[in-house]
């Protein structure tokens, strides 16, 4: 697993996290809704954000496993190797 993507992934979730939650809370067992209170347009654009910095494609059926910060990089570092 890539660990660059997980600093990178943090600062992207950042600016959607509501104000009750700090960046320190997020780790890779968070899910993004249910432990970081973000909600469903919020994680779209965090999907769109995540397609933008690391120029990856996530597919509709894809997007269910990104609910997990883990799942996310796993996704991730799989459309990296793809390219």
């Amino acid at each position: 697993m890539n660990t660059d993507i997980y600093p990178q992934l943090k600062e992207i979730i950042k600016p959607y996290l509501p104000e009750d939650v700090t960046i320190d809370q997020v780790n890779k067992e968070s899910h993004l809704m249910n432990d970081l209170n973000i909600n469903s347009s919020y994680l779209v654009d965090i999907i769109l954000d995540v397609e933008d910095a690391f120029d990856i494609t996530i597919e509709d059926d894809e997007m269910e496993s990104m609910d997990t910060v883990k799942g996310s990089i796993s996704l991730i570092n799989a459309k990296i190797e793809q390219r």
